[in-house]
């Protein structure tokens, strides 16, 4: 595949102009708007020239001295000028029209004439917005792809969120502008160049009077506006820094709670604030002057106009028409002049702020775009002897990461690395991934400089992870098969639905210098993979999974998720099913007490109180949760039919008192709390006054306020899990019949909101594993949910579910980072994913240190034990820098780091007897 030029420049440093910039890429289309300008210039005089001749003409009488009178109308014909002898051609000799046809004729042109000019404006409008965002798209594609060739380094000096910001908000302007750069002075220039001749036409005196205006306004608003440009500059690096910061609290959030700093942080936030609030308050101060002063001048001239004209007219030597003529062609110079002035301006501003972007983007070291070169080629195995030669490397502050390290390894070599963080252990591993670069010495394969390795090549045949490599919010599966995905290999498939895409998307990408590749093509590398299609696929996936002990966590993540029966019919169907073949097992056994069934005549203790009530899901959750249940109307109507909500506001007055005097004196992050699902901690301190109230007035006395925040508490109550012994089975028959009258009338809409349970109907809004159930299982007995999730497993692979069932645990949603996982889980998903790429040398930088140490060393053992190769995979080899010493011993090599020099290299067998570094590290 020919490498897809998305940017043809894109080793050159960003233009320092964005003028240049803008005309380097766009100067064809530049070349022929200007000349579609120029074509609307005629037809926009003639429109200003038209009302001087209708008033003139038809409506005074000029022309039309005797009754029967005519004047030619539309004689079309070229004269030269006295100097060149005079002459001229008539190509159409015109119409002879009297008085009212002839108004009827030039009210009529000038009427097609505006048309037209709106038409020429439209098109110019158009044609230039199109080329701005255009000029806009490839601005964005060019500064991100610059940020894929940063040098590794410059991340640690930038903020992620402050990149985005300039990416995606700052040069948000600039589209607007990229489109009018050149079109916007020759248009308004041209325009206020034919409304000032037509004025000169029509008197000299009031054409100077419109330039010594335009004169005052050119000199003295541009003065003005310095100060307003300097503002925006502020706004802008304020806002940014704003951005920025926002940013670090997202990221350090855990570190604000366990800290207490939040209001600290609150205060920050509002010192930056008032910063940006002041800025922006003289900015609006300023430009509203300068409006004011614009608008001004605006009506100052036709003032004048009026007054200089009305005495010119006076005296007879300038005409009605010709006056208004004047006043109208006024009326649109000031627009064009204050455009320009807002163009220059804005020039100006944006030369300022695209400035600061280069200076952003323009990085020294970064990556040649022929190191990310688009290849599809074969690339064949490393192999031979990689060797690390007085290699030395540098932070960017200068600080010494790794001194003159020297050893040897085959690409196939099992190696463990050891040494504390900062030994320069982990820097080395940095290094052979390609993460840093030596500032001296030597990184050879087989003699070659290992870092000249195009991209394509390493990061196909080298894997990577460190403990706290990052994971993009996307599916487990979809996390495991990103490495995979270099370039597109097969088309998407015309079986699938065609893609709603513009009729000129191609088109525009190629025009927008953005990458021709199709995110929607086949990307993942079969064949690297070592599998041959999706059925070869997941099974190599599942049994990857194994290796890093993930399948239970895929297998518990599918019972957490929702399926849809209408994307997932027959899925649902099978599961149903098996809910009934579930029910049957358990029935009369021992698990039957583990497992509470849904039942329309039986109270379940199992479930909260209002789950008994409505005895369903809400479809939307936020409108029947808890607290707005207390307050459907229709609900407190069927509660007050048998005193039900007087029973169960005496039952919130003893769950509040008793939470009291419980759980009051104990921290909000005491586990005690985790009985307490009724009421939570922050919850707890506001409750004293309202008890204190509910025990003085009664149910009747209190305010709504009050009575719904008591009556809340019960709708959270689980007898089998609070065991406060406030639901006897009196109780519980009188919530049953108050279901069944719930039930009995419920309105439409509530009807359509509520899922009820049925067995023979899948519930989309319950987890797979309830829909199973359905049910609850018994809370307070020892391993209750352990034996149940058992016997469902053991189940789904007697139906040959379980691997359905897999798949859909593998489209979990990780989360932004990943960290819907834990930290634990991450690690080992970057494991797996390490090994679905079948490197020829896997690079791990501590990556598994979030396990307890027996998980450890089960999975080092298994991966070092895969790297010998088997049958159907070849061998690789390991570069592990170890966060436990003793698991060296699984390993074919040792190199033993000690303040950033290599101290010892060999066997495990040789470096225990020398008794050296390596022997007091696994002792």
């Amino acid at each position: 595949m020919a490498k897809a030029d998305a940017h043809l420049d894109a080793d050159r440093p960003l233009e320092k102009k964005l003028l240049r910039y803008v005309w380097s890429h766009t100067r064809s289309e530049q070349l022929w708007i200007l000349f579609v300008i120029i074509a609307s210039m005629p037809t926009y005089f003639m429109v200003l020239d038209l009302p001087v001749r209708i008033i003139n003409q038809p409506i005074q009488g000029d022309g039309f001295d005797s009754v029967g009178a005519t004047k030619t109308f539309m004689e079309i014909g070229l004269s030269a000028p006295s100097f060149l002898g005079g002459g001229s051609v008539t190509f159409f000799p015109g119409v002879e029209l009297e008085r009212w046809p002839y108004l009827i004729a030039l009210s009529s042109l000038f009427l097609a004439l505006v048309c037209v000019n709106g038409l020429f404006k439209f098109y110019i409008n158009t044609y230039k917005g199109r080329l701005g965002e255009r000029m806009l798209r490839r601005m964005r594609f060019q500064l991100t792809d610059r940020v894929l060739r940063f040098p590794f380094g410059h991340f640690k000096r930038v903020k992620g969120s402050e990149i985005a910001s300039m990416v995606k908000d700052e040069v948000e302007p600039f589209g607007e502008f990229i489109g009018d750069a050149f079109v916007q002075p020759v248009y308004l220039g041209g325009q206020a160049l034919v409304a000032f001749i037509f004025i000169l036409n029509q008197s000299f005196w009031l054409g100077m009077i419109a330039v010594v205006i335009i004169a005052f306004q050119v000199t003295i608003i541009p003065y003005l506006r310095r100060r307003v440009l300097e503002l925006g500059r502020m706004r802008q690096l304020t806002a940014r820094l704003l951005s920025g910061r926002i940013g670090e609290i997202v990221d350090g959030i855990a570190a604000v709670h366990v800290n207490d700093t939040s209001n600290y942080e609150r205060a920050e936030l509002s010192s930056r604030l008032g910063q940006i609030f002041f800025i922006r308050y003289e900015l609006y101060q300023r430009k509203f002057f300068i409006k004011f002063l614009n608008n001004f001048l605006a009506q100052l001239t036709p003032f004048l106009f009026y007054v200089v004209g009305g005495y010119f007219a006076i005296r007879g030597s300038l005409n009605v028409g010709q006056l208004l003529g004047v006043i109208n062609a006024y009326k649109d110079l000031p627009a064009p002049i204050n455009g320009l002035i807002m163009w220059d301006q804005k020039r100006t501003d944006i030369d300022i702020k695209y400035a600061q972007i280069v200076e952003q983007f323009n990085v020294k070291g970064m990556m040649s775009s022929e190191v990310q070169a688009v290849s599809d080629a074969p690339v064949a195995p490393l192999e031979g002897t990689l060797q690390s030669a007085n290699v030395q490397v540098l932070d960017d502050s200068g600080s010494v990461l790794v001194e003159d390290a020297d050893f040897r390894m085959d690409v196939r070599d099992r190696v463990a690395v050891l040494g504390s963080i900062g030994s320069g252990s982990g820097a080395m591993a940095n290094t052979l991934a390609g993460l840093n670069e030596p500032s001296s010495g030597r990184l050879t394969l087989n003699g070659l400089n290992f870092l000249d390795l195009p991209q394509y090549v390493r990061g196909r045949r080298l894997a990577y992870f460190s403990s706290d490599s990052y994971l993009p919010q996307t599916s487990v599966l979809d996390a495991l098969l990103y490495v995979n995905k270099h370039v597109p290999l097969r088309k998407r498939p015309d079986t699938l639905p065609p893609l709603d895409r513009h009729p000129k998307h191609r088109s525009e990408v190629i025009a927008s210098g953005n990458m021709l590749l199709d995110i929607y093509d086949g990307w993942i590398d079969y064949e690297a993979m070592g599998v041959r299609n999706t059925t070869e696929l997941f099974e190599k996936t599942k049994s990857i999974l194994d290796v890093v002990e993930l399948t239970e966590t895929v297998n518990d993540l599918a019972m957490r998720q929702q399926l849809d029966p209408a994307t997932n019919q027959t899925l649902c169907d099978q599961l149903l099913d098996m809910r009934l073949k579930l029910r049957e097992r358990i029935n009369g056994s021992p698990m039957a007490k583990l497992v509470e069934v849904w039942d329309w005549n039986t109270y379940n203790k199992q479930a909260t109180l209002a789950e008994n009530l409505l005895f369903g899901t809400a479809v939307n959750g936020a409108d029947l949760e808890a607290e707005r249940l207390v307050q459907n109307h229709y609900l407190r109507s069927v509660l007050a039919e048998d005193n039900l909500d007087r029973a169960l506001f005496d039952m919130g007055v003893e769950l509040a008192e008793t939470a009291i005097e419980l759980f009051a004196d104990l921290s909000p992050d005491n586990p005690f709390f985790e009985q307490l699902n009724f009421m939570s901690p922050e919850q707890l301190e506001a409750y004293p006054p309202i008890l204190a109230r509910a025990k003085q007035n009664g149910f009747a006395g209190v305010t709504d306020a009050d009575r719904d925040l008591l009556l809340v508490l019960p709708f959270g109550y689980i007898e089998e899990r609070n065991r406060l012994r406030l639901l006897d089975d009196g109780f519980a028959d009188r919530i049953l019949a108050a279901r069944h009258r719930f039930h009995a009338n419920l309105p439409a809409e509530m009807a359509e909101n509520i899922n009820v349970y049925k067995l023979e109907r899948y519930n989309a809004l319950e987890s797979i594993q309830d829909n199973i159930l359905y049910g609850r299982v018994a809370q307070g007995t020892s391993n209750a949910s352990d034996q149940v999730q058992t016997a469902i497993r053991e189940l789904l692979v007697e139906e040959g579910l379980s691997d359905a069932l897999f798949k859909v645990g593998l489209d979990f949603d990780m989360g932004t980072g990943g960290k819907r996982l834990s930290e634990n889980q991450r690690q080992r998903i970057n494991l797996a994913r390490a090994l679905m790429k079948n490197p020829d040398l896997m690079i791990i930088n501590r990556g598994l240190n979030a396990l307890d140490s027996r998980a450890e060393k089960r999975i080092v053992k298994r991966v070092a034990e895969l790297a010998k190769g088997t049958e159907t995979t070849p061998p690789f080899g390991l570069f592990w820098v170890l966060s436990t010493p003793t698991l060296a011993t699984e390993f074919d090599k040792v190199v033993v780091f000690q303040r950033q020099r290599v101290v010892e290299t060999g066997t495990p067998d040789e470096l225990a007897e020398a008794e050296g570094p390596y022997a007091s590290l696994v002792s």
